[in-house]
């Protein structure tokens, strides 16, 4: 098949949902597909170049941080691919398309898919229905969520990144939704080598946003402050100034290591000599990162939030709490860093977990309902 991605983030620029969409081309690559990306530029980025066998095409859409989207540079994608993304349609000739997020990429692939007669399928990671980060993105939806219900109904078939991002769909479209996780490439790890430091290596990454709570991370970690552990933050965002404040005031600056944006591969370094990811989100998809950990054979302290529930067995590989329970995931981390030997079974059962998110099956998966579409 030849099979057009688009999506308003594309590595290097954006982040987990990013992330997905490339693991997923590379995964259909590798089962002999021939795929092409329209997505957004930075402007340090070359406008097309080919990574792993995936041409990218990229549109300078006014976007001058790779890390962040304000909403007027994703109107401006929506705006601004349009012609670039008929040409290639008609030069090209996809088989069918594939958009990650309905909202705001599902409104450009349901013109182009109307004018040019090329099926599409859609993936929703969370962001993008309603109610799924209401932190963020409550407002958007309150202006752009009348015109949203075309966008699912045309789509020829749609997969969602986690049962409960399904389930928050399915409320306000009727539609057949499958459930495909997030995958990865999972790296050659035995069990018998894994390790835990001394002190035990915590990691958090992601954007610094409300649905991340990490500020909170910070006076957790505070109230955790008498055992051994340092903690990486690997990301940036509109709430450093008010973490950094936080580090400081709680005299961990010798404990607590603002790394910033890092790239994918050192994403991989870090990770892989780590012990706990540590999530206490207050809303998550299927976050990419904790599937991430679950591969470098990482246990997870994470909240019911969302997909990040599905990536964990409460006290199997990690620990698992209730959303806004502070007392409890304080608990919870104190739980999971005291004891060495009991955080190193995690970490083993961790790595066992990640099986089930080989991006290998993954892309299988997207293969069978990209076939699915093109035999409506």
């Amino acid at each position: 098949m030849k099979i057009l991605v688009i999506n308003y983030e594309f590595p290097p620029v954006g982040g987990g949902g990013g992330q997905a969409s490339a693991d997923i081309c590379e995964g259909l690559v590798a089962r002999g597909h021939e795929v092409r990306v329209l997505t957004s530029r930075a402007p340090d980025l070359p406008g097309e170049e080919v990574r792993s066998g995936v041409r990218i095409h990229r549109i300078l859409t006014g976007r001058k941080s790779r890390y962040r989207a304000s909403f007027p540079v994703m109107l401006a994608f929506l705006l601004l691919a349009f012609f670039p993304g008929l040409r290639l349609i008609r030069s090209w000739k996809p088989d069918v398309i594939h958009v990650h997020f309905a909202v705001p990429t599902g409104a450009l692939v349901w013109l182009l898919s109307l004018l040019t007669g090329v099926p599409y399928i859609l993936t929703a990671h969370l962001g993008d229905v309603p109610g799924g980060v209401p932190q963020k993105t409550g407002r958007w939806f309150r202006m752009v969520y009348p015109f949203t219900p075309p966008i699912w109904k045309g789509a020829a078939a749609i997969a969602a990144v986690s049962e409960f991002t399904r389930d928050l769909a399915l409320e306000h479209y009727p539609v057949r939704i499958d459930v495909i996780p997030n995958g990865v490439h999972l790296p050659e790890q035995d069990p018998a080598n894994l390790k835990v430091s001394d002190p035990p290596e915590l990691v958090f990454a992601g954007r610094f946003q409300p649905q991340k709570n990490v500020p909170f991370l910070i006076e957790a970690a505070a109230a955790a402050a008498d055992l051994p552990w340092n903690l990486t933050l690997l990301g940036d965002g509109p709430q450093r100034v008010e973490i950094e404040a936080l580090v400081k005031t709680h005299q961990l600056e010798d404990r607590i290591f603002m790394r910033g944006w890092v790239s994918p591969d050192e994403v991989w370094q870090i990770f892989l000599k780590s012990d706990l990811l540590v999530m206490p989100s207050l809303s998550e998809g299927l976050p990419v990162v904790g599937v991430q950990a679950l591969a470098c054979g990482l246990a997870i302290a994470g909240t019911t939030a969302g997909g990040l529930s599905e990536l964990i067995t409460d006290r199997l590989n990690g620990r698992l709490v209730e959303v806004g329970d502070d007392e409890a995931y304080v608990a919870a981390l104190r739980w999971c860093v005291k004891d060495s030997d009991r955080l190193l079974k995690m970490k083993r059962e961790s790595l066992k977990i990640a099986q089930r998110y080989d991006i290998k099956a993954v892309a299988e998966a997207y293969e069978a309902i990209l076939r699915r579409a093109l035999n409506k």
